[in-house]
């Protein structure tokens, strides 16, 4: 008798389980849905990624409901509530649903990422554009012998510091021991202490507006390789991981649903039997 009160109140709390697992999933989408914008292709693939993360709980529900009706039938007791032919009208939708999501998303993931790219590289061509328009700028001040005497000024004070640093071994000595100083730094304070040369060059080209202006393009566009290579690695993982995870989705659920339903005879003129030969 206990036993049999144990099993009873088991498969009834596998039952509210499993109601809890699908309804849980109705209200997630529901929500996600709040965001949704038919014209933007990144929301929808944050939704589609959402969706399919998700898409294993209403199946873990449908399996703890028909889990619930198996020890019902095999204790001989009344079913109460059948939930078995919804459940499995839900899996097929959701087995329809999924596979329709995985063409689907995989297309907002190519188009999301060759929307990525393009602003990528409007951005990297506006940096380009206003650097240069700063470039002209300035060399528009240098024709100033104001000017000209400030950049000048500016040289010397770099040389003198550098000099004062190479000549002082003591201090020489603390810049390379210095863990913080990065190796390329270290490299050039041996070279300028070999080669006084050396530093003059390295200062001139420095101050060099137009070689200054030609290193920050040259960073603008190895961030903008960086940028467009991490965008396209990260849409293909996406719909790769979420295309497979979509279509097993929909295997799963389509053979649950639909062997299901064949079981029960709802696929067979409403589960009518043929008369047996005489």
């Amino acid at each position: 008798m206990v036993n049999r009160v144990a099993s009873s109140n088991t498969a009834l709390v596998l039952k509210v389980i499993g109601i809890v697992c699908i309804l849980s999933f109705f209200v997630d989408f529901g929500v996600l849905l709040l965001d949704f914008s038919p014209t933007n292709k990144q929301l929808q693939v944050g939704l589609v990624t959402a969706i399919v993360d998700r898409g294993i709980v209403p199946l873990l529900g449908i399996g703890t409901i028909f889990v619930s009706s198996w020890m019902n039938n095999a204790e001989d007791r009344p079913q109460g509530l059948d939930l078995r032919l919804p459940a499995l009208i839900l899996a097929s939708l959701f087995g329809l649903m999924f596979l329709l999501m995985f063409p689907l998303h995989l297309n907002n993931v190519r188009q999301a990422s060759t929307q990525r790219v393009s602003q990528i590289s409007q951005d990297a061509q506006q940096a380009e554009t206003q650097l240069n328009n700063q470039l002209s700028q300035f060399l528009d001040q240098l024709t100033n012998n104001q000017a000209k005497a400030q950049l000048e000024q500016v040289r010397n004070q770099a040389k003198a510091q550098f000099a004062e640093l190479l000549k002082d071994e003591q201090k020489y000595k603390q810049a390379l021991d210095n863990p913080r100083l990065p190796a390329e730094q270290k490299e050039l304070l041996k070279k300028f202490k070999a080669n006084p040369q050396e530093l003059d060059q390295f200062i001139d080209q420095q101050t060099d507006p137009k070689e200054v202006a030609n290193q920050r393009i040259s960073q603008i566009r190895q961030r903008k390789e960086e940028a467009e290579k991490q965008a396209k690695d990260g849409a293909w993982k996406s719909g790769l991981r979420i295309g497979i995870s979509s279509l097993l989705l929909s295997i799963g659920y389509i053979i649950i649903g639909w062997t299901g339903l064949k079981g029960m005879g709802a696929l067979q003129g409403g589960g009518k039997r043929k008369a047996p030969a005489r």
